[in-house]
């Protein structure tokens, strides 16, 4: 049996990433803040949940995030963005995930085909920003994806057969997105996970290292 590993799977998203992986007979191991103290704002709860979790996984799915600290909203200005809200959506978006990613080459295989897919934003594509605005996560998620590259050269030195991803999963209806209403309206939890899976089956490792979206298009730098 293959096994998978998703961390943020109290999420929406996560959550339904991690019951599409197990409907289709993957064994998986959901890590999240609220069952195992794994708090992206907290280097050592990272190292030391991390550092319990034995793989190898076929599959590695990080689905964490956050918009904009409790009570507060992604900046509408240059004006008000705020130094402290600012560096705890970098700290969540990007920095905790790049600490997760410490622990890659030892929990996926070598020799054979496994995924690494890490969820991204659309927002944080820079040349697909014509609005301008929620400064501080367009940069994080912007962050994220040179680390996903990043990621994905090193680990095609020495995992050939793996294929690193950054997903944009559409605007998904969860707590996460309930202030917002996007033109062409929300995917399901459920439908956004079955699309991400879909998509990284398809990939190939000639393909690793990029951004895709929900339906398998790919998306600017």
């Amino acid at each position: 049996m293959e096994k998978g590993l998703v961390i943020g799977a109290s999420g929406g998203v996560g959550a339904a990433l991690a019951e599409a992986l197990e409907a289709q007979g993957t064994d998986v191991v959901r890590l999240s803040r609220s069952s195992h103290g794994l708090d992206l704002r907290d280097a050592d709860s990272i190292e030391r949940v991390m550092g319990q979790v034995q793989g190898p996984f076929e599959a590695v799915l990080i689905a964490t995030g956050l918009l904009a600290p409790p009570g507060e909203g992604p900046e509408k200005a240059l004006a008000t963005i705020d130094a402290r809200s600012m560096a705890e959506v970098i700290q969540v978006n990007a920095i905790g995930p790049s600490l997760l990613l410490r622990h890659a080459p030892r929990l996926l295989p070598r020799g054979r085909r496994s995924v690494l897919g890490v969820l991204s934003a659309r927002v944080g594509s820079i040349g697909d920003n014509r609005l301008g605005g929620w400064h501080s996560y367009r940069a994080s998620k912007a962050a994220l994806n040179q680390i996903v590259r990043g990621a994905a050269i090193e680990l095609a030195r020495t995992h050939r057969e793996a294929v690193v991803a950054a997903l944009h999963p559409g605007t998904v209806a969860t707590p996460f997105t309930s202030a917002y209403e996007p033109p062409r309206g929300k995917l399901s939890p459920d439908e956004a996970a079955r699309r991400l899976l879909a998509v990284l089956t398809r990939l190939t490792p000639a393909e690793t290292g990029r951004f895709w979206d929900h339906e398998g298009r790919e998306v600017p730098w």
